[in-house]
């Protein structure tokens, strides 16, 4: 899905009001869903890391940079995903030679770091990674009641903020912020190269709750220093991938923006190729985007094979590492405590320190 550009306009246009009343039937049966008591508790914690807002917000490289951290420090994380983009239901255990069309891109890139979990079924899918885990980070499934969550994480972008407010197909929010904060520990603002552009004042929106900055860093294998690239990404919100870009000194000479998880196809591969050969251009894309090319067409695989790799990676405050690091504990102890993690109640979704 390609977000519409008047999700993130300060101004109420005429899609926003026409839209409104689907938008609030959609909060509606999200605030209800997110109500539900939690179906699953498992044996090992469970720390979720989400955004309340449709499309990319830095998740990701969040849950990548947390799992390295908690490794560290001697813990054996497992990631959990859906698999967004795959068509593996799971549970499946990502394999090396899976492609993003079996699993979905984000979970190749997960499973890079420690043993990936895909399944649309959070329950289910948790009580595989279990066996292989200390801790468990799931990237997405914040709005998903199903699995009980240790630690909730919402992820949002400081320039873009949460856009015009409204609920999709309004604007992006997945459900209204304030129901999603009062089930959320902790509130991440990712910093990024983007401008700061965002309408809300993050800060008040988020107050009495946990807030915690992380930054995320760009580079590429090779200098881009005046050099003249074709970019191309099809992520959650492409332009900041572009802004990174031109942070590293490229000259951006044109933009190719696909919808979040969309496939190139072999002919538009093939044009851009061709392209970036006849006009001496440098193609540049994504990390995401070459996971997902890489187990394509045959253009698809030579444009993954020519195109320069940006990778992202974020820098995750030590304050909120701590943070996570202490709930573990905590929530260890009450399972300790309880005796048994079968016979252990959920906790109450709703967890906003006020």
């Amino acid at each position: 899905m390609k977000a519409p550009a008047f999700w993130w306009r300060h101004e109420a246009g005429p899609f926003t009001h026409m839209l409104a009343p689907f938008a609030a039937a959609v909060d509606a049966v999200a605030v209800r869903r997110m109500a539900r008591a939690p179906a699953g508790r498992l044996g090992v914690p469970v720390v979720c890391i989400g955004n309340p807002t449709v499309g990319g917000a830095g998740k990701t490289p969040i849950a990548i940079a947390l799992a390295k951290a908690l490794a560290a420090s001697g813990e054996q994380p497992a990631f959990l995903t859906r698999g967004y983009g795959g068509k593996a239901g799971g549970p499946r255990v990502v394999a090396p030679d899976d492609t993003a069309q079996d699993v979905g891109d984000e979970a190749l890139l997960l499973a890079e770091h420690a043993p990936t979990v895909v399944c649309a079924d959070r329950v289910a899918g948790g009580r595989v990674a279990e066996g292989m885990a200390s801790v468990i980070i799931m990237d997405d499934g914040f709005q998903n009641p199903s699995l009980d969550k240790d630690y909730s994480v919402l992820v949002i972008d400081s320039a873009a903020g949460i856009g015009n407010g409204r609920v999709t197909p309004a604007g992006p929010l997945r459900a209204r912020l304030l129901p999603q904060l009062e089930r959320a520990d902790a509130v991440l603002l990712v910093h990024g190269s983007e401008p700061h552009s965002a309408r809300h004042d993050l800060a008040e929106l988020c107050r009495g709750i946990a807030v915690f900055t992380v930054s995320m860093e760009v580079s590429a294998p090779v200098s881009l220093a005046g050099v003249r690239v074709l970019a191309f990404a099809g992520i959650g919100r492409p332009q900041k991938f572009f802004a990174g870009a031109r942070a590293l000194g490229a000259e951006v000479v044109d933009t190719v923006s696909l919808g979040d998880h969309a496939q190139m196809g072999e002919r538009r591969a093939a044009a851009l190729m061709s392209r970036a050969t006849d006009e001496g251009l440098t193609l540049l894309t994504t990390r995401k985007d070459e996971a997902r090319l890489r187990g394509g067409t045959p253009s698809e695989r030579a444009l993954a094979r020519q195109a320069v790799i940006v990778e992202v990676r974020a820098k995750l405050e030590p304050q909120f590492v701590e943070a996570v690091s202490a709930c573990l504990t905590d929530a260890r102890a009450r399972r300790a405590s309880a005796g048994s993690s079968t016979r252990e109640e959920p906790r109450a979704t709703a967890r906003r320190r006020v």
